[in-house]
């Protein structure tokens, strides 16, 4: 039985491990601190302590060989590449070949796209530096598939939502958002759908394939907020015009409102078999509570 291997292994991470060792899977997650490690340990959760930043300790310590492994440690929180990937690619270059590799992305490599609907089809066109930099680890990751002929399957994944993993302290404060009538189209998957995703691209992705994971219904970003909102029985947030957003909302939540896509999934749940479990907010909102 070979071995699962969990690169980044934080609120998505630890689901999948459960659901690994529930089967009597080897397992091994992967984080960057100690504590991170000894807590996941504690928790029953076999772990490694490895910063991917730090090339040398990776080259030295990380050898998955024959491993089926899930990477989602995110880039640096700055510039446009991502070294992470660069170090996890040479290691595999250095200690042996997985299995197979599902890499964990984004959406945002996309650019905005006007409101569209977009599929795995569409050129990508990564405008903010967040979006470059997961666009630099997905073309690291299919350089190494190339030259390797080796396994990849790329999940490009909408914003996770999920219980402990919503805007509430946002929506208590009281930040405004911009008015609906102005806000961009958006997408969002549920925490457990997006599991049930990671398991499908691992057992039966197609190698080299792109899936988008996301659910059925894109909205916008000031409706995602007032959903929420109306969820959790927090009063709606106040809105404004676009045209005054600068000052009065955060620079990273400006960067995602100066983007505007509906993307389909029809690829994930035709192609890849998926079915989700919260196809809207409507299903999944409630699941969070």
């Amino acid at each position: 039985m070979t071995t699962i291997a969990i690169l980044g292994c934080g609120y998505i991470g630890q689901r999948l491990a459960r659901h690994y060792l529930d089967r009597g899977e080897t397992l091994l997650a992967v984080v960057r601190s100690p504590a991170s490690a000894a807590a996941l340990n504690a928790a029953g959760i076999p772990a490694l302590a490895l910063d991917l930043a730090q090339r040398e300790q990776t080259l030295a310590a990380l050898s998955l060989a024959g491993a089926r492994v899930f990477h989602l440690v995110p880039p640096p929180e700055s510039g446009t590449d991502d070294p992470h990937t660069r170090n996890l690619v040479a290691a595999f270059a250095a200690t042996g070949t997985p299995a197979r590799v599902v890499y964990i992305g984004t959406t945002g490599v996309y650019g905005d796209c006007g409101g569209a609907w977009v599929d795995e089809d569409r050129p990508v066109q990564p405008q903010a530096d967040r979006a470059l930099r997961r666009w630099d680890a997905e073309q690291t990751l299919r350089r190494w598939a190339a030259d390797t002929g080796a396994a990849l399957v790329t999940l490009r994944v909408a914003g996770i939502y999920g219980p402990g993993r919503l805007p509430l302290e946002r929506l208590r404060a009281g930040l405004p958002l911009v008015r609906p009538e102005e806000a961009p189209w958006s997408n969002r998957i549920h925490a457990d759908d997006l599991v049930t995703a990671c398991l499908a691209a691992m057992d039966r992705g197609s190698p080299g394939a792109v899936y988008n994971a996301c659910d059925d219904h894109p909205s916008t970003m000031t409706d995602y907020f007032f959903q929420v909102a109306d969820a959790a029985g927090l009063p709606r947030p106040p809105v404004i015009p676009l045209a005054e957003a600068d000052g009065q909302i955060s620079p990273g939540m400006l960067s995602y409102l100066r983007e505007s896509r509906r993307l389909s999934n029809r690829k994930l749940v035709e192609g890849l078999g998926v079915r989700l479990r919260y196809p809207s907010l409507a299903e999944g909102l409630p699941a969070c509570f």
